[in-house]
């Protein structure tokens, strides 16, 4: 059953995809208190990433913001399979995004407004929030970004 963030995404045409199944030794999401913490969401799509390498390089700005959209939404999937329900987000403590960046690449926090965007755009105020945006030099499968959000649920 879905709430109002469910019903905000599908006004806005998304649907909260499945979880992404962890790459390595770690879980998805954790919950500590009222907080949850997800762990670093690359922009898989059905088991897979749409695009690899760095942007500004292989990668354009623009479709690399797109992909930050994309993990923003694998976060939010993070957050609801330990939260149990989306509405019981109180609001988007802090948003950190990794850009895999060419040498020269200076738009990280362009980039990284993709997630900041969409977690607006479906949690309103709640979605307001403090962020990091970071160039490195590879992410993991060569992933162009990587997106982890921490989030405050409201008591159960």
């Amino acid at each position: 059953m879905s709430g109002a963030v469910e019903a905000k995404l599908a006004e806005l045409g998304l649907t909260l995809p499945d979880v992404v199944p962890p790459l390595a030794a770690y879980q998805p999401a954790v919950r500590s208190g009222v907080y949850v913490y997800t762990s670093g969401q690359l922009p898989m799509v059905d088991g897979k990433l749409p695009v690899t390498g760095k942007v500004g390089a292989e990668v354009t700005a623009e479709e690399a913001k797109d992909l930050a959209r994309i993990c923003a939404l694998n976060a939010l999937a993070a957050v609801k399979s330990v939260a149990g329900d989306l509405d019981r987000v109180a609001r988007v403590v802090k948003v950190v995004g990794f850009v895999a960046s060419a040498s020269d690449f200076i738009g990280q926090p362009g980039v990284v407004n993709g997630a900041s965007e969409l977690l607006g755009a479906v949690l309103g105020d709640k979605g307001v929030h403090a962020r990091s945006a970071v160039g490195v030099a590879v992410l993991p499968l060569d992933a162009p970004v990587e997106v982890e959000i921490q989030v405050e649920l409201t008591e159960a």
